[in-house]
């Protein structure tokens, strides 16, 4: 029992630190926070901040997984029920700018960070392999539950394309300034039938060769651990 009540404490602690640490984010700016700062804020010593967050990019990193998680616990309803592929699609990507809505306000601020290639904020980075993933995931269950045919050989890469379809829309998302992003929820509603028929007519003998050449280019470019 008292280790259950010291993880649940521990687990306050860190949620405390992290959405403190998002609040002055967006006040002071990502690169005028301190780690002191955000201990002082939050109400705990700079050492048992760092106990927590080894540094403000395992916060960011914090942030990415706790979206992340939310994203694919929103999106359990649209794969529970839909079974096209574009509202599928669609849906995943709607659930996503709902969960990340609250934080659009500061969304520059992790932006231009994350824009550098050595980042570790970098969506691209091995720091953000673990979020990267876990969307990755969410697209394979999203084409899994559609039942729709494509080619063979787009079958590992097809869902990392659409994680990058959704980087897109992340990317248009931070810099949207309509109410309440309306031009990033349109831009989700009408890329989504697009991209699945695209998906459904890469099985078409036609398309084939193209589609290998895809395949070979997304092979080099997209897998991991592999360099030209």
């Amino acid at each position: 029992m008292d280790d259950a009540k010291q993880v649940s404490r521990g687990e306050q602690t860190r949620a405390l630190i992290l959405a403190t640490a998002m609040r002055l984010f967006e006040e002071r700016g990502y690169d005028r926070t301190t780690m002191r700062a955000i201990a002082q804020e939050a109400g705990v010593s700079t050492g048992n901040a760092y106990y927590y967050f080894a540094s403000k990019e395992h916060l960011v990193q914090g942030f990415y997984d706790r979206i992340a998680a939310e994203h694919a616990a929103a999106a359990r309803a649209v794969l529970a029920t839909e079974t096209g592929l574009a509202e599928r699609i669609r849906g995943v990507l709607l659930a996503w700018l709902d969960v990340a809505a609250p934080y659009h306000r500061f969304a520059t601020q992790f932006f231009k960070n994350a824009a550098d290639p050595d980042s570790p904020l970098s969506p691209f980075s091995e720091e953000s392999r673990g979020p990267r993933e876990a969307a990755v995931a969410l697209h394979r269950e999203v084409l899994a539950g559609a039942g729709v045919k494509a080619a063979p050989e787009l079958a590992d890469q097809l869902p990392r394309l659409l994680w990058l379809h959704q980087m897109g829309l992340v990317l248009f998302w931070v810099y949207d300034r309509s109410p309440d992003c309306a031009r990033s929820r349109a831009l989700a509603a009408r890329t989504a039938p697009l991209i699945a028929r695209a998906v459904a007519a890469s099985r078409y003998r036609v398309l084939r060769p193209l589609v290998r050449e895809l395949t070979d280019l997304l092979d080099d470019f997209l897998t991991p651990g592999r360099r030209r």
